[in-house]
């Protein structure tokens, strides 16, 4: 039977990181033999969507790292019209529906791709929950899920990513932010409270492990950002993205890529990024 291309797409690589279990359990049972991760540093990006989480893996992709990218199960097909436009490109992109809430997929993602692909050099946790609703209508269990996706999961990702790089002594974790990483608007009180959470958490991670060799960064995404979202809400984009007036997802991804590539003399730990004109 022939050997899969580098970067094709395989039946394991459109299940969900339970199925990926499972397979790798059976094929175990049968004494297949097990295949060598490659030594193609990994960048692996929690919360991968259309928008900034698609450019950051296809820059990575771009760049020449085997890209790992997660979504909740139910949105895997998505996801793989990503990882299937990445190999077209010549890159190599794999898919996992994974609940970046749960420890045990976390944890067990993290060795999976170590295991299996290869080492994490890069980990962007990018998932957003922004909801909004005035504090009466604000029920508990919106505002403790909004808590965790937007904050307890990044704390999960984060501690999965010191795990693997610490030993290492080298790797970069990036935190996507938001404006409620800063400042509490009207109607936003879960997401401020999660936003603001997620960048104290990479703010003690950088105080711990910049010392040890992990550049830790928090990117404030300060804006409206081009994307299914803004484009319901506006009637026509096009003269925003002409004038430069709304955030690319692509020139997000450039800076994602530049933060990784720092030299240690110099690193950011907090990048602040808005359109020109954005008021703040």
């Amino acid at each position: 039977m022939p050997e899969p291309r580098a970067g094709a797409e395989t039946t394991d690589q459109r299940k969900t990181f339970d199925q990926h279990r499972a397979d790798r359990h059976s094929c175990q049972e049968r004494e297949r033999p097990v295949q060598k991760p490659s030594s193609q540093q990994v960048c692996l990006v929690i919360g991968a969507g259309d928008g900034v989480g698609g450019a950051i893996a296809r820059a990575f992709a771009a760049e020449g790292m085997a890209v790992c990218m997660t979504r909740r199960a139910r949105n895997l097909d998505q996801l793989e019209s990503l990882a299937n436009a990445i190999r077209a490109a010549g890159g190599t992109a794999h898919a996992f529906g994974v609940d970046a809430r749960s420890e045990e997929q976390t944890a067990d993602l993290f060795a999976a791709i170590e295991r299996d692909i290869g080492p994490i050099s890069v980990v962007v946790f990018n998932i957003g929950a922004n909801v909004q609703f005035p504090i009466r209508e604000t029920t508990a269990r919106v505002f403790t899920k909004v808590w965790e996706m937007a904050c307890f999961a990044g704390f999960l990702a984060g501690r999965e990513a010191a795990r693997v790089m610490l030993p290492r002594g080298h790797g970069t974790v990036i935190f996507t932010g938001a404006t409620a990483s800063i400042r509490g608007r009207a109607n936003l009180a879960a997401f401020a409270a999660a936003k603001n959470g997620l960048r104290a958490v990479a703010q003690s991670m950088a105080r711990e492990l910049g010392p040890q060799g992990i550049h830790v960064a928090h990117v404030i995404c300060d804006g409206a950002i081009d994307g299914v979202f803004t484009r319901t809400r506006f009637d026509d984009v096009a003269p925003l993205l002409e004038d430069d007036l709304i955030l690319k997802p692509d020139e997000i991804a450039r800076n994602y890529v530049m933060l990784h590539r720092q030299q240690r003399s110099a690193w950011t730990h907090e990048l602040d990024l808005r359109p020109w004109r954005e008021e703040w």
